[in-house]
Protein backbone atom coordinates (compact mmCIF):
# COMPACT_ATOMS: atom_id res chain seq x y z
CA UNK A 1 0.00 0.00 0.00
CA UNK A 2 0.80 3.66 -1.04
CA UNK A 3 1.61 6.02 1.92
CA UNK A 4 -1.80 7.90 1.16
CA UNK A 5 -3.75 4.61 0.98
CA UNK A 6 -2.98 3.54 4.50
CA UNK A 7 -5.70 5.67 6.53
CA UNK A 8 -8.70 3.84 7.71
CA UNK A 9 -10.43 6.98 8.04
CA UNK A 10 -10.30 7.51 4.20
CA UNK A 11 -11.10 3.52 3.46
CA UNK A 12 -14.58 2.91 2.27
CA UNK A 13 -15.77 -0.23 3.67
CA UNK A 14 -15.13 -2.75 0.68
CA UNK A 15 -11.18 -1.34 1.36
CA UNK A 16 -12.05 -2.11 4.62
CA UNK A 17 -13.47 -5.97 4.65
CA UNK A 18 -10.20 -6.87 1.54
CA UNK A 19 -7.99 -5.50 4.28
CA UNK A 20 -9.74 -7.90 7.06
CA UNK A 21 -9.32 -10.50 5.14
CA UNK A 22 -5.91 -10.31 4.42
CA UNK A 23 -3.17 -9.15 7.19
CA UNK A 24 -6.03 -7.53 9.23
CA UNK A 25 -3.26 -5.60 11.10
CA UNK A 26 -4.19 -2.21 12.81
CA UNK A 27 -1.89 0.53 14.00
CA UNK A 28 -3.20 2.68 16.36
CA UNK A 29 -1.29 6.00 17.53
CA UNK A 30 -1.26 7.65 20.53
CA UNK A 31 -0.23 10.69 21.65
CA UNK A 32 -1.14 13.85 23.99
CA UNK A 33 -2.03 17.28 23.72
CA UNK A 34 0.36 18.69 26.16
CA UNK A 35 2.99 22.25 25.96
CA UNK A 36 6.28 21.04 24.02
CA UNK A 37 7.85 24.74 24.97
CA UNK A 38 7.40 28.39 23.55
CA UNK A 39 8.51 26.27 20.16
CA UNK A 40 6.34 23.44 19.02
CA UNK A 41 2.69 22.94 19.54
CA UNK A 42 0.47 21.04 21.46
CA UNK A 43 -0.10 17.79 19.30
CA UNK A 44 3.58 17.38 19.01
CA UNK A 45 3.42 13.53 20.52
CA UNK A 46 0.33 12.64 18.61
CA UNK A 47 1.86 14.51 15.10
CA UNK A 48 5.36 12.38 15.21
CA UNK A 49 3.23 8.75 16.66
CA UNK A 50 1.11 9.39 13.79
CA UNK A 51 3.30 10.65 11.12
CA UNK A 52 5.94 7.42 11.81
CA UNK A 53 2.74 4.92 11.57
CA UNK A 54 1.94 6.44 8.13
CA UNK A 55 5.57 5.55 7.09
CA UNK A 56 5.91 2.12 8.41
CA UNK A 57 2.03 1.17 7.66
CA UNK A 58 3.24 0.07 3.92
CA UNK A 59 6.22 -2.24 5.35
CA UNK A 60 3.79 -4.07 7.67
CA UNK A 61 1.06 -4.23 5.63
CA UNK A 62 -1.63 -2.16 7.96
CA UNK A 63 -3.89 0.25 8.28
CA UNK A 64 -3.21 3.27 10.20
CA UNK A 65 -6.32 4.03 12.74
CA UNK A 66 -6.96 7.94 13.85
CA UNK A 67 -4.99 8.94 16.66
CA UNK A 68 -5.72 8.72 20.10
CA UNK A 69 -4.35 12.75 21.13
CA UNK A 70 -4.97 13.26 24.41
CA UNK A 71 -2.94 10.77 27.26
CA UNK A 72 -1.49 11.20 30.51
CA UNK A 73 -0.15 14.77 30.70
CA UNK A 74 -0.85 15.66 34.38
CA UNK A 75 2.81 16.13 35.29
CA UNK A 76 2.32 19.36 32.87
CA UNK A 77 -0.47 20.84 34.80
CA UNK A 78 0.53 24.49 35.94
CA UNK A 79 0.99 24.88 32.10
CA UNK A 80 -1.61 26.88 30.47
CA UNK A 81 -4.19 24.97 28.36
CA UNK A 82 -2.63 21.61 29.24
CA UNK A 83 -5.62 19.06 28.68
CA UNK A 84 -5.23 15.27 30.37
CA UNK A 85 -6.74 12.01 31.23
CA UNK A 86 -7.11 9.71 33.92
CA UNK A 87 -5.06 6.43 33.95
CA UNK A 88 -8.24 4.60 34.05
CA UNK A 89 -9.94 6.79 31.12
CA UNK A 90 -6.89 6.42 28.86
CA UNK A 91 -6.69 2.23 29.87
CA UNK A 92 -10.32 1.97 29.05
CA UNK A 93 -9.66 3.17 25.68
CA UNK A 94 -7.02 0.73 24.94
CA UNK A 95 -9.17 -1.41 26.11
CA UNK A 96 -12.00 -0.89 24.49
CA UNK A 97 -10.44 -0.67 21.04
CA UNK A 98 -8.72 -3.48 21.23
CA UNK A 99 -12.09 -5.07 22.06
CA UNK A 100 -13.95 -3.61 19.25
CA UNK A 101 -11.25 -4.02 16.62
CA UNK A 102 -10.87 -7.06 17.37
CA UNK A 103 -14.31 -8.25 17.20
CA UNK A 104 -14.29 -6.13 13.88
CA UNK A 105 -11.89 -8.39 12.43
CA UNK A 106 -8.88 -7.47 12.94
CA UNK A 107 -6.16 -9.93 14.21
CA UNK A 108 -3.56 -8.01 14.77
CA UNK A 109 -3.77 -4.40 16.74
CA UNK A 110 -0.63 -2.92 17.51
CA UNK A 111 -0.82 0.61 19.94
CA UNK A 112 1.94 3.12 19.13
CA UNK A 113 2.42 5.22 22.01
CA UNK A 114 4.12 8.90 21.32
CA UNK A 115 4.02 10.04 24.78
CA UNK A 116 5.67 8.27 27.71
CA UNK A 117 4.08 8.09 30.30
CA UNK A 118 0.78 6.91 28.24
CA UNK A 119 2.73 3.54 28.38
CA UNK A 120 1.38 3.43 32.51
CA UNK A 121 -1.82 2.83 30.69
CA UNK A 122 -1.47 1.02 27.94
CA UNK A 123 0.00 -1.44 29.77
CA UNK A 124 -2.29 -2.10 32.61
CA UNK A 125 -4.88 -2.02 29.84
CA UNK A 126 -2.78 -4.99 28.12
CA UNK A 127 -2.10 -7.17 30.77
CA UNK A 128 -6.01 -7.93 31.03
CA UNK A 129 -7.23 -7.75 27.45
CA UNK A 130 -7.27 -11.32 26.93
CA UNK A 131 -10.39 -11.42 28.41
CA UNK A 132 -11.82 -9.44 26.21
CA UNK A 133 -10.73 -10.06 22.57
CA UNK A 134 -10.91 -13.33 20.51
CA UNK A 135 -8.56 -16.08 21.22
CA UNK A 136 -5.54 -15.76 18.57
CA UNK A 137 -5.67 -12.14 18.76
CA UNK A 138 -2.24 -10.22 18.82
CA UNK A 139 -2.64 -7.33 20.81
CA UNK A 140 0.63 -4.99 22.17
CA UNK A 141 1.69 -1.83 22.10
CA UNK A 142 5.25 -0.03 22.36
CA UNK A 143 6.85 3.39 22.27
CA UNK A 144 7.98 4.05 19.07
CA UNK A 145 11.31 5.18 19.99
CA UNK A 146 12.14 2.37 22.11
CA UNK A 147 13.29 -0.15 18.96
CA UNK A 148 16.03 2.39 18.15
CA UNK A 149 19.70 0.90 18.83
CA UNK A 150 21.08 2.55 22.10
CA UNK A 151 23.29 5.41 20.26
CA UNK A 152 20.86 6.26 17.89
CA UNK A 153 18.52 6.68 20.43
CA UNK A 154 20.90 8.42 22.95
CA UNK A 155 21.33 11.67 20.05
CA UNK A 156 17.16 11.10 19.63
CA UNK A 157 15.67 10.69 22.89
CA UNK A 158 17.62 10.90 26.13
CA UNK A 159 18.33 11.77 29.69
CA UNK A 160 22.05 13.59 27.83
CA UNK A 161 19.80 15.30 24.66
CA UNK A 162 16.89 16.19 26.43
CA UNK A 163 13.69 13.61 27.09
CA UNK A 164 11.01 16.43 26.16
CA UNK A 165 10.78 19.25 23.39
CA UNK A 166 14.35 18.52 22.40
CA UNK A 167 16.18 18.42 19.26
CA UNK A 168 15.14 14.78 18.01
CA UNK A 169 11.29 16.21 18.43
CA UNK A 170 11.95 19.17 17.28
CA UNK A 171 13.81 18.24 13.93
CA UNK A 172 11.43 15.37 13.33
CA UNK A 173 8.51 17.71 13.75
CA UNK A 174 10.26 19.86 10.81
CA UNK A 175 10.34 17.24 8.96
CA UNK A 176 6.78 16.71 8.89
CA UNK A 177 6.20 20.03 8.25
CA UNK A 178 8.61 23.33 9.17
CA UNK A 179 5.79 25.22 9.58
CA UNK A 180 4.69 24.02 12.82
CA UNK A 181 8.45 24.58 14.56
CA UNK A 182 8.76 28.21 15.71
CA UNK A 183 12.71 27.39 15.69
CA UNK A 184 13.48 31.43 16.19
CA UNK A 185 11.17 31.11 19.81
CA UNK A 186 13.43 27.71 21.06
CA UNK A 187 15.18 27.92 24.15
CA UNK A 188 17.44 25.31 25.91
CA UNK A 189 16.89 24.19 29.26
CA UNK A 190 17.95 21.66 31.24
CA UNK A 191 16.60 21.21 34.76
CA UNK A 192 18.48 21.40 37.36
CA UNK A 193 18.80 18.03 38.95
CA UNK A 194 20.51 17.79 42.43
CA UNK A 195 21.06 14.02 41.09
CA UNK A 196 21.98 11.89 38.31
CA UNK A 197 18.77 11.37 36.21
CA UNK A 198 18.72 7.39 36.01
CA UNK A 199 16.03 6.14 34.56
CA UNK A 200 14.16 4.70 37.65
CA UNK A 201 15.12 8.43 39.24
CA UNK A 202 13.19 9.72 36.30
CA UNK A 203 9.97 7.26 36.99
CA UNK A 204 10.51 8.32 40.98
CA UNK A 205 10.31 11.74 40.42
CA UNK A 206 8.01 12.59 37.26
CA UNK A 207 5.19 9.45 37.38
CA UNK A 208 4.69 10.18 41.18
CA UNK A 209 1.98 12.89 41.07
CA UNK A 210 0.93 15.80 38.53
CA UNK A 211 2.81 18.62 37.79
CA UNK A 212 6.37 17.46 37.74
CA UNK A 213 7.10 18.55 34.66
CA UNK A 214 6.06 22.26 36.13
CA UNK A 215 7.92 22.21 39.36
CA UNK A 216 11.18 20.76 36.95
CA UNK A 217 11.18 23.77 33.56
CA UNK A 218 10.19 26.96 33.47
CA UNK A 219 10.19 26.91 29.71
CA UNK A 220 8.46 23.62 29.62
CA UNK A 221 11.30 22.00 27.23
CA UNK A 222 13.56 19.19 28.63
CA UNK A 223 16.65 19.69 26.15
CA UNK A 224 18.04 21.80 23.44
CA UNK A 225 16.24 22.49 20.81
CA UNK A 226 18.18 24.83 19.05
CA UNK A 227 20.01 22.99 16.38
CA UNK A 228 17.31 21.32 14.86
CA UNK A 229 16.93 21.12 10.94
CA UNK A 230 14.94 19.44 8.87
CA UNK A 231 17.55 17.25 7.71
CA UNK A 232 17.76 16.00 11.04
CA UNK A 233 14.26 15.31 11.49
CA UNK A 234 14.68 13.36 7.93
CA UNK A 235 17.34 11.02 9.43
CA UNK A 236 15.57 10.40 12.55
CA UNK A 237 12.49 9.01 10.74
CA UNK A 238 14.68 6.85 8.81
CA UNK A 239 16.49 5.05 11.98
CA UNK A 240 12.93 4.92 13.55
CA UNK A 241 11.19 3.48 10.29
CA UNK A 242 14.16 0.81 10.26
CA UNK A 243 13.82 -0.01 13.69
CA UNK A 244 9.98 0.00 14.35
CA UNK A 245 9.63 -2.40 11.19
CA UNK A 246 11.99 -4.47 12.34
CA UNK A 247 10.64 -4.65 15.90
CA UNK A 248 6.67 -5.64 14.22
CA UNK A 249 8.20 -8.17 12.36
CA UNK A 250 10.31 -9.78 15.47
CA UNK A 251 7.37 -9.66 17.95
CA UNK A 252 5.09 -11.29 14.95
CA UNK A 253 8.11 -14.13 14.89
CA UNK A 254 7.90 -13.92 18.59
CA UNK A 255 4.45 -14.79 19.10
CA UNK A 256 4.48 -17.50 15.74
CA UNK A 257 6.99 -19.24 17.90
CA UNK A 258 5.15 -19.67 21.18
CA UNK A 259 1.66 -20.75 19.74
CA UNK A 260 -0.99 -20.79 22.11
CA UNK A 261 -1.72 -23.86 24.35
CA UNK A 262 -5.01 -25.88 25.62
CA UNK A 263 -5.10 -24.96 29.63
CA UNK A 264 -4.24 -28.12 31.50
CA UNK A 265 -7.15 -29.75 33.13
Amino acid sequence: MAKDDVSLARKRLPQVVEHVSGSARVLVPLGSTEQHGPHAPFGTDTILATELCNRIAGRVDALVAPAIPYGLSGDHEGFCGVPFLSVSTFSGIVRDLSASFSNAGMREIIFVNGHYTNVLAVQAALLEVTDVVPRGTLVYGFNYWDPLPAAQLDEFLSNRVGLHANIGETAALMAVDPSLVALEAAVAEYPNFPVEMTQPMVAAFFLSGKGRTFRATKSGVWGDPREATVELGHMYFDQLERACVSFIHGVTQTFEAFPERTQDL
